[in-house]
């Protein structure tokens, strides 16, 4: 006897009408998925279940003329994952990126989430997921901030401006309830002035752009950094206020504050360092050791400084450094007092995207939102 089969298809307004721009609801939903990866509630990819996904990277060149090569930001990640807890869900990310997409009017990346049923395999949802990529991203550091800022911060520095600045910003200032100035810093100007504009709009703030990096950063109480992953931005020790907090999206580098970087890791080792997950950040090591070139691989992540650092015995290995999630937990502390320079690491896992995915799944489920699709009435093999 056969088995009738369908899944809910959830287009791009399909997901904005189930809440995906609501962003507290956003940063509840990634508090949830902290404590689990903090608890071990959770699998990923790869042999030690932490990895980030499979890249398709393309090639230089190819005697194989469909073959796409490689280009800016070019390829293809599978990202698959298990979330625990009440989400009790497999599923996967889909990724695709090119730079050039913007030519034929899309944006860089094209992403998908499908939910499936974790016994059977059965697809529960596909879902259109360039916002729900945006919205966990953003909801990362909206966590950092409830639990790691300062809450009489004042000033908010936003140093990348395009669409997941603006995602991290609107999750942010609503854990940040004393800001009274953003400045909005980008290596061209027409997504700062766009930023700014949405930030006197929408929230009636003084928002203003300041192109010169050092004078933006001397003023910032809290410091959101989302800043493309092609280069890495450098900062001076010696520009960072006391008690400044460093929600760190993007690749970031620190220039020397009595000392250099070579010789004993500089800011690195002069602040609180937070990371989302070390389990992910372990894997990234991992990877990098089986590449075979471990400067270029470190090159490419988040945490390729600090990795550097930890090789060289300047710092605490991965296991030895704090986590949100447990922070959240209230097993390891955070700030620990106002004085203090704060830099929280965040690098993105899928299992952010399957807790939001499946939460936005259940109120379109409950408000009539979406497209049922048939995959069979009985399958055709059964072997």
């Amino acid at each position: 006897m056969g088995h009738r089969t369908d899944f809910l298809y959830m287009s791009e307004p399909d997901v904005i009408a189930a809440g995906v721009l609501d962003a507290r609801k956003c940063i509840d939903n990634a508090e949830e998925v902290f404590k689990l990866l903090a608890q071990g509630d959770y699998l990923m990819g790869g042999p030690s279940h932490n990895s980030h996904g499979m890249p398709i990277v393309f090639p230089k060149e190819t005697p194989f003329p469909n073959m796409p090569v490689a280009g800016p930001d070019r390829r293809f990640v599978a990202m698959p994952a298990y979330l625990g807890g009440r989400f009790d869900i497999c599923g996967q990310k889909w990724y695709g990126s090119n730079k050039e997409n913007k030519k034929v009017g899309l944006p860089r990346s094209v992403l998908t989430v499908t939910l499936n049923n974790k016994e059977t395999g059965e697809p529960l949802a596909f879902m259109s997921a360039n916002l729900i990529s945006a919205a966990r991203t953003g909801a990362v550091p909206g966590v950092a901030a409830r639990y790691l800022a300062r809450k009489d911060s004042e000033v908010l520095l936003c140093i990348g401006c395009g669409a997941i600045g603006k995602s991290c910003f609107d999750a942010e200032i609503t854990q940040l309830p004393n800001i009274k100035k953003v400045i909005c810093n980008n290596h061209s100007p027409a997504p700062a002035e766009k930023l700014a504009q949405h930030i006197r709009d929408t929230y009636g703030l003084e928002a203003v752009v300041e192109p010169d990096l050092e004078t933006a950063v001397r003023q910032a109480d809290v410091i959101s950094i989302a800043a493309s992953r092609t280069a890495f931005l450098n900062i001076k020790g010696e520009w960072l206020k006391k008690g400044c907090t460093i929600l760190a999206s993007g690749p970031l580098h620190f220039d020397e504050q009595g000392g250099s970087y070579e010789e004993d890791g500089g800011m690195w080792t002069k602040m609180k360092l937070v990371y989302d997950h070390t389990g992910l950040h372990h894997a990234y090591v991992e990877e990098a050791i089986a590449s075979g070139d471990k400067e270029n691989y470190y090159a490419g992540v988040i945490g390729g400084p600090i990795y550097h650092l930890i090789d060289k015995g300047m710092m605490p290995s991965i296991d030895d450094t704090c986590a949100i999630g447990k922070v959240i937990l209230g097993e390891q502390v955070g700030r620990e007092n106002d004085d203090q320079i704060v830099c929280f690491i965040a690098c993105g896992m899928a299992v952010f995207d399957l807790g939001l995915g499946y939460d936005l799944y259940q109120t379109a489920l409950e408000k009539g939102i979406g497209t049922k699709l048939l995959l069979w009435e009985s399958p055709a093999q059964m072997e």
